[in-house]
Parts: structure tokens; C-alpha cells; sequence
């Protein structure tokens, strides 16, 4: 098929800091590589024996029940790990993650169809701890820096009608600010709750999927006059750990804490979709 020759150039992984990827696609409602893409596989691993794999990411298109997609996108994930388990180094924290069709963000739906790798070459092994491991930092009590960037409000961007996460980031330049409404805490706490997952993990899968990506989440909170315990930026570390998780590097995401200093709506709200939009999270992006 032309279009899976000229995916060859896919073969060439992206670079940030040590942590490459490298993406391979399927074919319609099949859970193996063609013959193409199996040979793509094969020149990865013959060149990749003593790189350490941190991740493998499945996905498919929209065609299909959701729960056929989860099914055919772990799959794909197995058949991938089946065949560099035993060639290539696994780390012993390895990621397994199957996103179905929440993974399906492109509108060519072969696209969709396909897993990722995520891992480190040899030469990038003796960094591992410094570049993988979660670290302790004691942190300042000032907030990090936002690259001198002037904040520009995602109503001024002008987005698209419905434009998903993905399409606000690509039209996006740096200092560009986009609100994450899905992502959500527990009322007084910075767990976040169930109903998160989905933004999470798309936000997950752009990170890995764009590698040069740098952001800054933002968190803000509502309904008080004052942010005393910090929530809003215990709430904006929190997030990032589910990244750091995931394998996005920490030195990739800023973290900042604006309290009630910056809300949408006056303080006190006179509606609850007035203090939801004000209890909310933010990335700025910063590089791309």
C-alpha cells in the first residue's frame, strides 16, 4: 500500500532529552504488522538490542464498539511486546497502555491504527535514573518561571468550534493558554477524580507523541478569598505526576499555583458554573 511505504519515514524515532519513540501501524481490524511493517519492526529492533524499552501505547480508529477496540488495541500492544520481549530490554517498570479508540485523534483513520514504542537508546542508559526516575525535590516556595511568556486566552485564539485538546495545541503558539475542563478534584483535596481519565490519558498520549512539547500546568481554585493551604498548586503537581508516570519528563512541565488571584467569574460565584469555570486547570504552553 503506498500509504504504509511512505509511513517508512515514521521508522526515524523523535528525540527529547534521551526518550525516544517510534510508531507502527496496522492494518484495518488486524492485531499483526503487515509484511512492511513488520520489516520496520525488525530493522527497529536490529538496531535497537541493547536500548531499554520504557512503554508500549496501542490504539485504534473509531470503527467499531468501544469495547472491541479496547480488546483489538491491547492486542496490538501484545503482538508488539511478543515480538521484542526477548530481543530488546524491557524496564522492569514497563508500561503497558491501551487506549482503544481514545487514541483515534487523527482524521486518516490508519492513522489511528497502530502502537507506540517508548524507550531509551544504549547511548542515553547511563543517564537513566536522572532522566526515568521520579525524583524527591524540595521545592521553593516561589513559583517556577514561565519563560517571560505573555499569557494568551484560549477565547483569543480563536479556536475551531469543538476543536479537541490535540487541534487547540497544533494552532497554539507559545504562551497560549488552554483550559483542561474535564480534569477534576475531589472537593478540599488534590485527588482527582475517576471522571479525569479521559483528558489524562489524551493528554498522556500528546506528550508522548510530541516530544518537544513543554507546558506549564496552571491550577487555580474557587468559592475563597484566600488559597491557604496551596491547593491550587498541590492540585498542578498532581497532574504532573500522572504525567511523570507515564514517562514525560519532569523537566517538560512547569507547575504553578495561581489560587484566586486570576478567576473568570467574581468571587463569590453566584453559580456553581461560575465556580466551576473558576476551579480549573490550565496548560500554558511554552515550547512546541
Amino acid at each position: 500500500m503506498k500509504f504504509l511505504f511512505a509511513l517508512a519515514f515514521l521508522l526515524l524515532p523523535f528525540t527529547f532529552f534521551g526518550q525516544e519513540s517510534v510508531s507502527f501501524y496496522f492494518e484495518n481490524n488486524k492485531s499483526t504488522l503487515n509484511q512492511v511493517e513488520l520489516t520496520k519492526l525488525n530493522k527497529w529492533i536490529a538496531l535497537n538490542k541493547k536500548s531499554k524499552i520504557l512503554s508500549i501505547t496501542g490504539s485504534t480508529d473509531e470503527v467499531g464498539s468501544s469495547g472491541y477496540n479496547d480488546t483489538l488495541s491491547q492486542k496490538r500492544v501484545d503482538y508488539i511486546f511478543s515480538k521484542v520481549k526477548t530481543a530488546v530490554k524491557i524496564r522492569e517498570d514497563f508500561k503497558s497502555i491501551s487506549l482503544g479508540e481514545k487514541g483515534a485523534k487523527s482524521s486518516t483513520k490508519a492513522e489511528n491504527r497502530k502502537a507506540i514504542i517508548v524507550f531509551l537508546q544504549e547511548k542515553d542508559l547511563a543517564k537513566e535514573a536522572e532522566l526515568i526516575q521520579p525524583k524527591v525535590v524540595v521545592e521553593a516556595p516561589k513559583d517556577l518561571p514561565t519563560n517571560g511568556l505573555t499569557p494568551i486566552e484560549e477565547v483569543d485564539m480563536n479556536f475551531p468550534k469543538n476543536a479537541t485538546l490535540e487541534e487547540k495545541i497544533q494552532l497554539s503558539k507559545p504562551g497560549t493558554l488552554i483550559v483542561l475542563p474535564e480534569i477534576q478534584f475531589y472537593k478540599n483535596s488534590f485527588g482527582i477524580m475517576p471522571s479525569s481519565q479521559r483528558e489524562m490519558f489524551e493528554l498522556v498520549r500528546i506528550m508522548t507523541e510530541n516530544p518537544r512539547l513543554h507546558i506549564e500546568i496552571q491550577g487555580h481554585i474557587c468559592c475563597t478569598d484566600n488559597d491557604v493551604r496551596n491547593l491550587s498548586l498541590e492540585r498542578a503537581k498532581q497532574v504532573r505526576r500522572v504525567l511523570q508516570s507515564q514517562y514525560i519528563l519532569e523537566r517538560r512541565i512547569k507547575v504553578k499555583g495561581f489560587g484566586v488571584t486570576k478567576p473568570k467569574f467574581p468571587i463569590p460565584e453566584a453559580t456553581e458554573e461560575q465556580a466551576a469555570a473558576n476551579r480549573r486547570v490550565e496548560i500554558m504552553i511554552l515550547e512546541k
